[in-house]
This record gives structure tokens, C-alpha cells and sequence, in this order.
């Protein structure tokens, strides 16, 4: 181990290797005017995602498990995930916005991340 380097126990190491893994995934992943970056970011509690367009640096669309007409939702985690998808969808597709670049947030392709994703595909968006 490096000098000077930080030792991380439970959580906190599961927040750094998500951190890490999301960096690496970064260099490889990036949104276009045509095709812009459907980002999931998920915590205990929260799921958010938004459509970036990385060239202008601009939000296109966004939704989270905080908005108004899903916060209180009925259902687990998974079923709001799945209307954040529906959601981020609707609102991209209102934004001109037809196909995108998923990028899972160094998150593992399962559960949440995946039923957003599902959910997003099944409203019509192309990734």
C-alpha cells in the first residue's frame, strides 16, 4: 500500500470501488447531441437518472425517486425504480431524445439499475 494512502472499511469501501469502477467506466462511456448519456445514480434510499448530452454539458431530462409524482409511491424500491425509467422516458422523448448511451454509474447490472433500465427501454427509449 502506498504511504499517505486511507484504509476504507464496509461502506465506505463499497462507495469508493462504486466510485472507482464508475471512473473507469467514464473513460469509455460519453454522450453525443444523438445519442446522450442515461446516467443512474442510486443510493439506500434514492434512485435518480438523467439524460446528459456531455459535449454542451446540458441536463436533457431528469427524474428521481424525490419528484412529486413519485415520491410516496406505492411499491418496493424496484417498482419505483421502475416508474423513475418510465418517467426519465417519457420526459427524453418530450426532449427530442430517441436513443441513448447507458451508463449504470459503476453500479451492478441487476436490481434496481436493471429494472429502471427495463423500464425505460419498454417506454420507447433505444440503448
Amino acid at each position: 500500500m502506498a504511504y499517505g494512502q486511507k484504509i476504507l472499511k464496509g461502506d465506505a469501501y463499497k462507495r469508493a470501488a462504486i466510485k472507482r469502477r464508475h471512473i473507469r467506466i467514464r473513460k469509455h462511456i460519453s454522450g453525443t447531441a444523438e445519442r446522450p448519456r442515461l446516467v443512474v445514480t442510486r443510493s439506500n434510499r434514492h434512485i435518480v437518472a438523467q439524460v446528459i448530452d456531455d459535449i454542451k454539458g446540458h441536463t436533457l431530462a431528469s427524474a428521481s425517486t424525490l419528484d412529486t409524482t413519485i415520491r410516496g409511491g406505492e411499491g418496493d424500491k424496484s417498482a419505483q425504480a421502475k416508474s423513475v425509467g418510465a418517467l426519465v422516458a417519457e420526459r427524453a422523448k418530450a426532449a427530442g431524445v430517441e436513443a441513448v448511451v447507458f451508463d449504470r454509474g459503476g453500479n451492478q447490472y441487476a436490481g434496481r439499475i436493471a429494472a429502471l433500465a427495463d423500464a425505460a427501454r419498454e417506454a420507447g427509449l433505444k440503448f
